[in-house]
């Protein structure tokens, strides 16, 4: 057993003993079902929360109105925190997100107000031998078997107590590879227009879970699933529509959140145009709306844009000379936009594409960002003014120690003094 698992283990033990009834609760329980390592394990009780915080007297309330409680333990030389939460019902979700009403309740009715059926599951860690510690009051194990994400109950009615649930069920479909029940994936194309109801932070967090590389997420499938779904509208801020997307689908496993962005609007931008925009596609204008869409960081907002104007720079790369290509490949952003090309390039131009992967790995061996050999300061000991014209002749005799037609300051400065 882990150590993880022990710490909740030893917290249901406790509740038991004295007369309560626990489980471990959720994701975990699906998990484990799916032969997963568990992310956490949550614990599940009818105690209410004042009696948990007698038993656990280093506890505190983090969701007091939901009757949440975070209980430190510790297992071996490890602490862990086991969220446990009263056994509630829910209802009058009056903003679309967050329940105005709760009442404490039994397992049964805790799991009817869940989201999908495979979340809906418990586990009796101490069940007696022969007897089946996994108590299902929804069908969940049936779904797992299954591979299908299904809502609790009416879809219509889980969707419209929190349209966040719609994104979620996009996750875990595209997580787990797993086909959306019919009737749920009807509920949320009728509701995906009130995803916008949504705050972007919260949108933009279940968006960056989907589409940031790890052991569990599938950026590719969940792209698909968002448009298929018609949730695309909310993330992206423009008019549905379900383009090909041979980038995303062609982006390698290690593609990070902001290249996965940028392959996506390129994709679709491509598809308006009938042709590759790679090399006509307005970086900023593009990103633009996924600042405030999906609440990105200054950081992937700039990486986006970067991503899709260094792609953008290259394509024009058989006119370009060695030292705009060694000022291309220098960028920081440069592994990301070339993640970008591989993927992008073979279904559009797979002459450029080839071309550009061949120059790379050639350039691989060189020095693309060595240190200037002459600074500002030289320049003006040369008797060059301060100013715009002086940053030019910086960034031209760089160059031509990019190119390689000067090695070292003396070198430099005759350059200058022939070319300035």
């Amino acid at each position: 057993m882990n150590h993880a698992r022990a710490a909740a283990v030893r917290v249901v033990q406790r509740l038991q003993d004295n007369g309560f009834v626990a489980y471990l609760a959720g994701g975990c329980v699906r998990d484990t079902l799916l032969g997963r390592p568990p992310k956490d394990f949550d614990v599940a009780t009818n105690a209410e929360p004042d009696r948990i915080a007698e038993l656990f007297t280093t506890s505190h309330a983090v969701g007091e109105a939901f009757g949440v409680q975070l209980v430190p333990v510790r297992e071996g030389r490890q602490r862990f925190v086991v969220e446990v939460a009263t056994f509630r019902t829910e209802w009058g979700y009056a903003d679309g997100r967050r329940p105005t009403s709760i009442r404490f309740t039994d397992a049964r009715h805790d799991a009817a107000r869940r989201d999908f059926t495979i979340n809906g599951l418990f586990e009796d860690p101490l069940a007696r031998s022969g007897q089946d510690p996994i108590i299902d009051f929804v069908e969940g194990r049936a779904d797992l078997a299954r591979g299908i994400v299904r809502a609790i109950g009416d879809p219509e009615q889980r969707f419209g107590e929190d349209y966040l649930r719609m994104l979620r069920a996009v996750r875990f479909a595209a997580r787990f590879d797993f086909a959306i029940e019919s009737a749920t994936r009807q509920a949320i194309m009728k509701h995906a227009a009130h995803l916008g109801r949504i705050s972007a932070e919260r949108v933009g967090q279940e968006t960056r879970a989907m589409l940031t590389p790890d052991a569990d997420a599938r950026p590719p499938r969940a792209v698909h699933l968002i448009q298929e779904l018609h949730l695309d509208a909310t993330l992206l801020g423009e008019p549905h529509a379900e383009p090909a997307i041979p980038t995303v689908d062609a982006l390698p496993d290690h593609a990070d959140y902001p290249t996965v962005l940028a392959a996506w609007l390129l994709d679709r931008r491509t598809a308006e145009a009938g042709t590759s925009v790679c090399g006509s596609l307005s970086a900023p204008t593009a990103a633009a709306p996924l600042r405030q869409q999906l609440c990105l960081s200054n950081d992937h907002h700039d990486a986006v844009t970067s991503i899709l104007a260094l792609a953008g720079r290259a394509v024009a790369w058989p006119t370009l000379t060695l030292a705009p290509r060694k000022r291309l490949v220098a960028d920081r952003r440069w592994p990301q936009a070339f993640c970008l090309l591989q993927a992008h390039l073979p279904h559009h131009d797979p002459t450029l594409g080839q071309c550009i992967m061949r120059d790379v790995e050639g350039l691989e061996g060189q020095e693309v960002a060595p240190d200037p050999l002459l600074r500002g300061e030289d320049l003006m000991a040369m008797g060059f003014e301060q100013g715009p014209a002086m940053g030019r002749l910086l960034a031209a005799v760089y160059d031509a120690q990019l190119e390689g037609h000067v090695a070292n300051r003396e070198q430099a400065m005759q350059w200058l003094r022939d070319h300035g």
